[in-house]
């Protein structure tokens, strides 16, 4: 979601500048820090802003409250040549997302693959950015996470699985990479919370009250509804299955059911999240130059595809890449909910405030 009601606009250093200080005050090393503001500042970049800049302050909250470490002993074991398991030592998903990452894809470069499970992790943010470490490498990836329940079984009352995210990211010679990024439900609990935010109506068949009726009211919200709405609910259900297993299960974490609320209240204990990565090196399936050609094929004739009307069909990563240039140059939003929140902070740690761009192109 890249609609953000805004009155400023900030710079990417600055948003760096300004994240790294008060996760540093707050008590994460520069290895956390760094990795928490390289997955936020990415995400808003691309217009992920459900995951991006306004998940700094519920970072702080667990940091400070000690549900995550800040300073964690990250622990590597590789099983099998292509395969290997991450202790995240509770500390922030972002430092485990980029470190499994790189593990897969120096396997992969050595193997042909590499996959690598996660455990006792934490919220790790917008998927794609992992995924999208691995391309930006050359390489085929895909991240998996799961989560607390939020999201209703097909035909069911009560939420069961989490939002349990895929992400899919592949390298275009000469271009920027194929990303697909999307939760395996209907919408992403962070983006309910951010239509309640600037009050806006949700889409239809989304999301669900405490009794499992569809609403469009962000207050009313209780659950959300599986890919695929009331009737078509039980494939997004059996992908959110389908991660679950492969990001908790895989990893000897307990499922999405049984994990404590990523909003509190106990801020304090750590919630044992799982991931799942997976690198693929293109050049050890089809030999030569096949891959590159295939894959500039294939994003030629997608593009090409008439329209309905006058929309133009896009490839997956093509809006996020034509925001990041935009917001690159222009500055990325600041709405005033976040406004407040961060100069709370600034306040509280003793930071220096964040430097805004007044309106779009001033610099």
């Amino acid at each position: 979601m890249s609609e953000c009601v805004t009155d400023f606009r900030v710079a990417r250093n600055e948003l760096e500048r300004f994240m790294l200080a008060v996760l540093a005050r707050a008590g994460a090393d520069e290895a956390s820090a760094s990795a928490v503001t390289r997955a936020l500042v990415t995400a808003s970049r691309m217009g992920t802003d459900s995951h991006g800049l306004r998940l700094l302050p519920h970072y702080v909250s667990v940091l400070q409250g000690g549900r995550v470490c800040g300073s964690p002993e990250m622990r590597f074991e590789r099983r099998l040549p292509a395969t290997g398991y991450l202790d995240a030592g509770n500390g922030f998903g972002h430092l485990a997302g980029y470190t499994a990452m790189r593990h897969a894809v120096e396997m992969a470069e050595e193997v042909g693959m590499g996959a690598v499970a996660v455990g006792r992790s934490s919220h790790f943010g917008a998927a794609g950015c992992y995924a999208l470490a691995a391309a930006e490498r050359g390489l085929i990836g895909l991240a998996l996470c799961n989560s607390d329940p939020f999201v209703l079984l097909h035909g069911g009352r009560h939420p069961f699985h989490g939002t349990n995210p895929i992400a899919f990211a592949a390298p275009v010679a000469d271009s920027p990479p194929y990303l697909l990024d999307m939760a395996s439900s209907s919408i992403p609990w962070n983006r309910v919370q951010q239509y309640g935010a600037i009050g806006r109506e949700l889409p239809d068949q989304v999301a669900a009250d405490g009794e499992g009726r569809v609403t469009r009211t962000p207050a009313e919200v209780a659950a959300l509804l599986p890919l695929g709405g009331a009737d078509f609910g039980f494939k997004g259900a059996g992908l959110g299955g389908m991660v679950e297993v492969l990001s908790s299960t895989l990893a000897g974490m307990a499922n999405g059911f049984r994990l404590l609320p990523m909003g509190g209240p106990d801020m304090s204990t750590p919630r044992g999240v799982g991931h799942f990565f997976l690198a693929l090196k293109p050049d050890a399936f089809a030999p030569g130059d096949a891959y590159p050609a295939r894959m500039r094929d294939y994003l030629d004739d997608l593009r090409a595809q008439p329209g309905r009307g006058e929309a133009r069909v896009l490839a997956p990563g093509d809006r996020e890449w034509t925001c990041q240039a935009h917001r690159d140059a222009e500055g990325i939003p600041l709405d005033s909910a976040n406004q407040a929140a961060y100069d709370e902070l600034a306040e509280r740690l003793d930071v220096a405030p964040l430097q805004r761009l007044r309106g779009a192109g001033q610099r």
